[in-house]
């Protein structure tokens, strides 16, 4: 057994503070630095004391420059929670549309794409 794990995914996004409150509203993930990158432009790193996502955009971003188009190769972003029905009232409250439902082993799902064309799968095992 390995003890490697996943400290983060950095992910392109147009607005890391729009993001950063909706993984706040979500899952109850906080802000655990923000700043300049060390290629240009911001980032905002949210999730817990282990793990996060790293927002991060430029201007060339904002602009929608091709260099940063979004969900290739990335399919989906898995978060899990105990709660799915409350994160789903959640995301619906932010305007987003939940999709492909699923209750099948080993547990229950559904997705949604934030604004920036990213996919998120929201599982829970409870």
């Amino acid at each position: 057994m390995s003890d490697a794990r996943i400290e983060h995914v950095n992910i392109t996004v147009t607005d890391p503070r729009r993001s950063a409150d909706l993984m706040h509203d979500l899952f109850g993930w906080d802000v655990r630095w923000q700043g300049a990158s060390q290629l240009g432009g911001e980032t905002i790193h949210v999730g817990s004391e282990t793990d996060y996502l790293a927002l991060y955009t430029n201007e060339a971003t904002q602009a929608a420059d091709p260099r940063f188009s979004k969900g290739k190769p990335l399919n989906h972003v898995g978060v899990v929670v105990d709660d799915l029905d409350a994160v789903e009232r959640k995301v619906i409250a932010a305007g987003l549309e939940p999709f492909s439902h699923g209750d099948y082993e080993p547990g229950r799902r559904f997705y949604f794409f934030d604004w920036n064309g990213i996919e998120f799968e929201v599982v829970s095992y409870a």
